[in-house]
């Protein structure tokens, strides 16, 4: 059933009136928005999927420019008006009072948040800490390990280079040794990834980092099957879920993973700054802390939030942002996002010299999509949809990984990605022009 905008209002509301404490509600995209929720309650994701009406009403509930297309979504999501607006409205409440408003008021938000973000994640409350991105939470994990000289760690050269200079940091301080795996994507093949990950593997092995959606590419990775063969062998498991919270659907205890750390500002589009933390409950007490706690071999997970003085606002207003996703509903979105790189990929392949190099199978990725035109470098190819299509997408060259990458989201329609396709079918035709 689709969420009806009764429960919607209610999420929202909570003790405050609805148009009160959300303005957006009160314009004639946000009634219409209301409107619609009523007008689909009943209808299933495969319905939604399609449904442009339905998407272009989402649209209007962002502030994305009418004169750029957007379409890197895999660098950072733009977040509701809802969400914008809690934000401002958060940051004139500290203003009036700052000590008063943050730490006596808005710090009180904290547990609530932690209840709602660990039943998003399917998680326990008591093993969620929040905090401002992805890296920080890989990070407080990487520095926080216990480990000795000679221990070693599996990773891939496909990991994001925050979380490799991470480890290569250890390395150099502490003499681990790095493990590296390399893969040429796109796989469709789960025992390959699987085999390649357990081959690495030796009695020294310690930790394992798995990449859940590898950023570059889109590339999903089977994270419960390494980790099942990695916990057969005593070595603990560490997720960069950075691109696959919110972005489809798993629950962390899916998983079975000791750590993960996301960043909410991406596909949940919270607030920019905004993170979250899983540690396994009884792996908290010797993960000693990034920034300094009382007890740094404490039980509690909120020893992991010392954080000093941070946006009590940006914090507050990720409940804003699950409220939005709820509306929207994973299943759905999950959907819509898949059938969107699809819809895209599909035609593009049809032209001379245009190839997708990620699957487009559901198991295997979702929104994000890599872009290749034969004879030109994947600078050139950005540089030519932004400068002769306002498109916005980001040229890579990383490890194997050669394209642009392309990244719908919620807010993008069909007719943005036909925009799209046929700025790819001019660029093709050029060069094949120049080609023969």
């Amino acid at each position: 059933m689709f969420t009806n905008r009764r429960n919607f209002l209610q999420k929202l509301s909570g003790l405050a009136g609805i148009t009160a404490i959300t303005p957006f509600f009160n314009t004639l995209e946000g009634k219409n928005f209301l409107h619609l929720l009523d007008d689909y309650q009943n209808a299933s994701a495969e319905e939604m999927m399609t449904d442009e009406t339905f998407w272009y009403q989402i649209k209007q509930a962002y502030s994305v420019s009418p004169n750029i297309m957007n379409l890197n979504n895999g660098g950072v999501c733009p977040q509701p008006k809802v969400v914008q607006e809690a934000v401002e409205r958060y940051n004139r409440m500290s203003n009036e009072a700052p000590s008063h408003y943050m730490w006596h008021i808005l710090d009180q938000g904290r547990e609530p948040l932690r209840m709602r973000l660990a039943d998003l994640a399917g998680c326990d409350p008591e093993e969620i800490a929040i905090n401002r991105n992805s890296s920080e939470g890989l990070e407080t994990v990487i520095f926080g390990l216990r480990l000795e000289k000679g221990d070693e760690v599996v990773l891939t050269k496909q990991d994001y280079p925050n979380v490799i200079n991470a480890w290569k940091q250890r390395e150099k301080r502490d003499g681990i040794v790095l493990k590296w795996i390399s893969f040429d994507f796109p796989i469709e093949d789960k025992s390959l990834i699987v085999k390649k990950f357990v081959e690495a593997f030796t009695s020294k092995t310690k930790v394992v980092n798995i990449t859940q959606m590898i950023n570059w590419i889109g590339q999903i990775l089977p994270v419960r099957e390494i980790a099942n063969e990695a916990h057969k062998r005593g070595i603990e498991v560490l997720v960069d879920a950075a691109h696959s919270f919110a972005h489809f659907g798993f629950k962390i205890n899916d998983l079975n993973c000791d750590y993960l750390a996301t960043s909410l500002h991406k596909w949940l589009c919270a607030p920019f700054g905004s993170g979250m933390l899983y540690v396994r409950k009884n792996k908290i007490k010797n993960l000693y802390p990034h920034f300094a706690a009382a007890d740094p071999e404490s039980e509690d997970i909120r020893k992991f939030e010392n954080l000093g003085t941070r946006s009590f606002a940006i914090e507050q207003a990720i409940g804003e942002a699950i409220n939005f996703h709820h509306m929207i509903g994973m299943e759905r979105k999950e959907k819509r996002l898949h059938y969107l790189k699809n819809y895209w990929s599909e035609r593009a392949m049809e032209f001379p010299g245009v190839s997708v190099k990620t699957s487009l199978k559901p198991e295997w990725a979702c929104a994000i999509a890599l872009l290749s035109v034969e004879g030109k470098k994947p600078g050139e190819v950005a540089g030519y949809l932004f400068n002769k299509h306002r498109i916005h997408a980001v040229g890579i060259e990383w490890e194997n990984i050669s394209g642009v990458r392309i990244t719908p989201n919620v807010y993008t329609t069909t007719n943005d990605l036909d925009w799209l396709v046929k700025a790819i079918r001019e660029l093709a035709s050029e060069s094949f022009t120049k080609k023969g």
